[in-house]
């Protein structure tokens, strides 16, 4: 029987893939399937993937057109029969005892997700990411790690939630562990940092441009699965704060780095009406008045004179940071 079915899409990724797929057949976890879907790759991804299938059978092999991130794991999902599935994207590699040790959890505790600790890899280093534990739904929602690639699902679960990844947006994330949240009986974490989140110049997430602006319709729709579900009064203060600390922290950053001065100025004025649509009063949450994080200390100097003062500074710091720090990402 399959204990986890791991799931990687593969688009163009010849330099990283190889890496990643050793360290997956590498797993010390015996019943384990490796599912990678070849998203309509150009270069010589498809050949790789053929010269690893010969090597082993736990690697399973879908081809399918290009549709993006969102659809390859959506397509995985379809051909898993682990019962756990996890994710790791081609250019990212894990250590040996990833699966083992979350599986070993999950099976110890009944869990519907185990998630475990990080490295962020970049080019001379790594930068290790502990964070807190949470395990009630309504403090996942509000500071739980929106990523999807350092965990496990338990797949029945999973597949009786319906949730999949929103197809055609970046941020897919923040929308499959959202949705998730309500649904959630059993959270645990394991001890380990066995995942390793290769940083790269041409990765999505390095991306600064227009597409950052999807966000908004990721967040939307957010907000409307929990309408439509019934959620939405049980879990809104938290919507509100996750709405806040999205777009005024982490969106808010990635839109300082937009090249285009018209099109940087365009982004972060509807990054702000966004929110303030959304949540008139989201100064007022009762999730950010308590938290005390240096996050929140921010967001609760934000109001519409501050945020264009902000918005107009933080993009020169950080052209200036760049310029003083070498380019630490790899290509």
């Amino acid at each position: 029987m399959v204990k986890v079915s791991v799931i990687v899409p593969v688009y163009n990724v010849e330099k990283h893939l190889g890496k990643c797929l050793d360290s997956l057949l590498g797993q010390t976890l015996e019943d384990i399937e490796i599912i990678a879907v070849d998203d309509g790759s150009t270069d010589s991804s498809a050949a790789i993937l053929k010269e690893y299938e010969n090597k082993s059978a736990k690697l399973k092999i879908v081809r399918k057109e290009n549709g993006g991130l969102s659809d390859a794991r959506n397509c995985g999902l379809s051909y898993a029969f682990g019962e756990y599935v996890g994710f790791v994207d081609s250019d990212d590699y894990a250590d040996p005892d990833m699966f083992q040790a979350m599986y070993e959890k999950a099976m110890r505790r009944g869990s519907d997700i185990v998630e475990c600790n990080l490295h962020h890899t970049f080019l001379d280093c790594e930068d290790t990411e502990i964070m807190e534990r949470y395990h009630k739904p309504e403090d996942l929602l509000c500071h739980g790690r929106h990523v999807a690639w350092n965990k496990i699902y338990r797949r029945k679960w999973l597949e009786k939630t319906g949730v999949q990844f929103p197809v055609g947006l970046i941020y897919e994330d923040v929308s499959f562990f959202s949705k998730l949240v309500p649904y959630i009986g059993g959270y645990d974490y394991v001890d380990i940092v066995p995942i390793h989140y290769v940083q790269r110049s041409g990765s999505l997430n390095n991306a600064s441009s227009e597409r950052t602006m999807q966000i908004f319709e990721i967040l939307r729709g957010v907000v409307a699965f929990y309408r439509e579900k019934g959620f939405y009064e049980q879990y809104r203060d938290e919507l509100e704060y996750l709405y806040a600390r999205i777009l005024l922290c982490s969106s808010f950053a990635r839109m300082c780095r937009i090249p285009d001065k018209a099109l940087r100025k365009k982004a972060l004025a509807l990054n702000f009406k966004e929110l303030t649509d959304t949540f008139p009063n989201w100064r007022k949450n009762s999730v950010l008045i308590k938290e005390k994080s240096r996050n929140a200390a921010f967001m609760k100097k934000q109001n519409a004179a501050t945020y264009k003062i902000v918005g107009a500074l933080y993009p020169i710091l950080l052209r200036l940071k760049d310029k003083l720090s070498p380019a630490r990402v790899l290509s």
